[in-house]
């Protein structure tokens, strides 16, 4: 279920509370009359909850992801461990290391197939979308079926291994809150997560689930374009303003039209597409170059995915290069067969192969316009969000379009994960952000069919959320014992025109003629925009409910039982994997060392500088032949040996830096 419009309204502050309080009955009357008739808010408990310790924002992204959180008083975007602020949403699997973020993507050249990213593009959908199909063309990775779920096929620790999207996605969440932990220096438990305005339930209900194999309870699913009108007019006053939100990441497209006045922060409209970013730009040109090289070679190169993955790496390159110059030169050594890969991209060449892309994005532009009844000449600013917006065509496009020049006020790459460290805030009781309160909508409408294929719609577009409907529906046949309750979300009259969430059965009515029976259908949507539908039989009381789920794609319990105990698995794995690397290079530094010091010192004698030369040489060897392999225990077992036989030598000689070398762990742990 996909959401839209939403209202934002500050709290008064106590000062204006207490005058209010103290002046005229009259305006008290005034008061209390439009609070019975304003519709209740999302609002925040301004009482800190300590449960749910510091509540963090994360922005899942396609291609890139990042984490924030609210902190003396203002956000912290916060650095992974390679210093970038934003996190490749990337893993691979590599002989039995597992590598997230940077390291995986610096991984796809050299172990292709078994690196995975665009997840995302995965996550709660069916592998038949012709938008998957197409997006399996230009994945490395083995993509197949498996209980109506796209599943994702690996080589990990020599056998192949399976994995649903929302595990690889929470792998990601995992390396975010890792990330936020390390800033902290404490746990993190809760999360507020974004997604597209126009993820439907079961794209929703997978993300809440990839948090919570993560490790993070999930208290809110944020719209992408909500998080940064967050961003972006938390602070704002003055007259009304009316905002178009342009929101183009890597795999996304979102636009959102806003109006500010004095504090209020209200979404008119939304539009999108859950399949249209920056990745479809990189594809374009990769396509074009695969099909020149073919032509000036005679080789194709679409079935190498060692040069597929150079390639798209050179592309992404190439296209960041162009946001800011009018060509760039495109260099491969090695590319293929040892053949070296050289072309010159221009900005022109880049705009006409996208020409059509980047056409598409202005259509949910005039959408909302239209939904929101509103001229484009009365829109006062652009505000631009996401990694794509960089691309020149894409700013002169809306600077045509509107007369005006596009806003770069925020940071394109942070401000929605910016914008759900606020929320992640206002959920936790933090004082000053607990003055918003969030008034959200749905921005389709979910229904039934009924006989001959009509929709009923139960709960209509710009429904504000969270909501409870119910509606009285019937038999339509005498003697029909049970009704399919099949949940439809769209705009048109007939359900084979709209979209399909799910469906599930009542059975056991009783015996009645056509008409008779009274089936009572409710619809509930939560602050999450996922929807609980229950339909019961009003004479027996019997009912039956389903939670939607697109299908079957929603995971059970157990399912989802089993990949936390998994992910902790790979935790301690990584853990394991990493305590091993650096026992191995404690060894050969101490080995190093050793070496280094030896040709230093005259005073030693020809014995012990032979037999002390033997001990390192086969402790070199040793390590480049079963280093790689060994486990923890052997390489400690290991390196506790050298030092035993290196004791007697340098007992007087390297008393001082032996002891050191073989106690002080900052020094043993040192890589350069």
């Amino acid at each position: 279920m996909s959401r839209s419009p939403f209202r934002f309204r500050r709290r008064p502050s106590r000062a204006q509370s207490h005058n209010f309080l103290i002046s005229t009955s009259i305006f008290f009357l005034v008061f209390i009359s439009l609070v019975l008739l304003c519709p209740v808010g999302t609002k925040a408990d301004p009482t800190p909850r300590p449960e749910y310790g510091t509540v963090i924002g994360i922005d899942l992204g396609t291609t890139y992801s990042c984490v924030g959180v609210y902190k003396g008083g203002r956000v912290e975007i916060i650095a992974n461990d390679q210093g970038n602020r934003i996190t490749p949403s990337w893993v691979s699997f590599n002989g039995d290391e597992r590598l997230i973020g940077d390291s995986a993507k610096n991984a796809l050249h050299s172990n292709p197939r078994n690196t995975v990213f665009d997840a995302k593009r995965l996550i709660g959908r069916k592998l038949s979308e012709p938008d998957v199909q197409l997006d399996l063309k230009h994945w490395p990775f083995s993509v197949t079926e498996k209980d109506n779920k796209p599943i994702i096929t690996v080589k990990y620790k020599g056998v192949q291994q399976q994995f649903l999207p929302e595990e690889i996605s929470a792998m990601v969440l995992a390396k975010l809150k890792e990330t936020a932990e390390s800033f902290l220096g404490h746990k993190v438990t809760h999360a507020v997560v974004t997604v597209p305005a126009y993820f439907n339930d079961a794209q929703r209900q997978a993300t809440k689930d990839a948090g919570t194999i993560a490790g993070l309870t999930v208290l809110r699913v944020l719209n992408e374009p909500t998080a940064a009108a967050l961003a972006y007019g938390l602070d704002k006053k003055g007259a009304e303003s009316k905002i178009i939100v342009y929101d183009l990441g890597g795999g996304t497209f979102d636009v959102s039209l806003l109006t500010i006045e004095g504090g209020v922060f209200e979404v008119m409209a939304t539009s999108g597409d859950t399949h249209l970013g920056g990745e479809d730009f990189d594809n374009r040109v990769i396509e074009y170059l695969v099909k020149k090289y073919n032509k000036e070679t005679g080789v194709d190169v679409n079935q190498n995915q060692r040069a597929m993955g150079k390639l798209k790496k050179a592309v992404e390159h190439a296209k960041r290069a162009l946001s800011t110059q009018q060509s760039t030169k495109i260099e491969i050594e090695s590319f293929e067969n040892g053949n070296d890969f050289s072309d010159t991209l221009t900005r022109a060449k880049f705009e006409q192969l996208n020409a059509d892309l980047f056409r598409k994005t202005m259509k949910p532009v005039e959408q909302v316009l239209k939904d929101a009844n509103i001229k484009k000449d009365e829109i006062d600013e652009i505000v631009l969000v996401g990694g794509s917006t960089r691309i020149p065509k894409i700013q002169e496009m809306l600077r045509d379009y509107f007369g005006k020049e596009p806003s770069r006020g925020i940071h394109p790459d942070e401000a929605v994960a910016y914008g759900a460290a606020i929320q992640g805030a206002i959920l936790s009781g933090v004082e000053e952000p607990s003055e918003i309160t969030l008034i959200d909508v749905n921005s389709l409408t979910v229904g039934i069919e009924t006989t001959g294929g009509v929709f009923a719609p139960i709960i209509k577009r710009n429904t504000i959320i969270p909501t409870r409907k119910s509606q009285i529906f019937s038999t339509a046949a005498d003697n029909q014992q049970s009704v399919v309750i099949q949940v439809y979300q769209g705009e048109r009259g007939q359900t084979k025109h709209n979209n399909l969430l799910g469906k599930f059965e009542l059975s056991g009515i009783p015996s009645a003629p056509k008409g008779v029976p009274q089936i009572e259908v409710t619809f509930v949507i939560d602050a999450n925009g996922i929807m609980t539908i229950q339909a019961s039989d009003k004479e027996t009381g019997k009912s039956e409910s389903i939670t939607i789920k697109d299908g079957n794609h929603r995971l059970s319990k157990e399912e989802i039982e089993r990949m936390v105990d998994e992910a902790d698995r790979f935790s301690a794995e990584d853990e394991a994997h990493r305590k091993r690397v650096e026992q191995l290079n404690s060894l050969q530094n101490y080995v190093y060392g050793l070496k280094a010091q030896m040709n230093d010192r005259e005073d030693l004698s020809a014995s012990d500088k032979s037999i002390l030369e033997k001990v390192l040489r086969d402790a070199s060897v040793w390590a480049e032949d079963h280093g790689k392999d060994a486990s923890l225990e052997v390489l400690e077992e290991k390196l506790a040996e050298i030092q035993t036989k290196v004791e007697p030598i340098g007992k007087n000689l390297f008393e001082d830096d032996v002891s050191a070398a073989g106690t002080d762990d900052s020094w043993r742990h040192t890589e350069l």
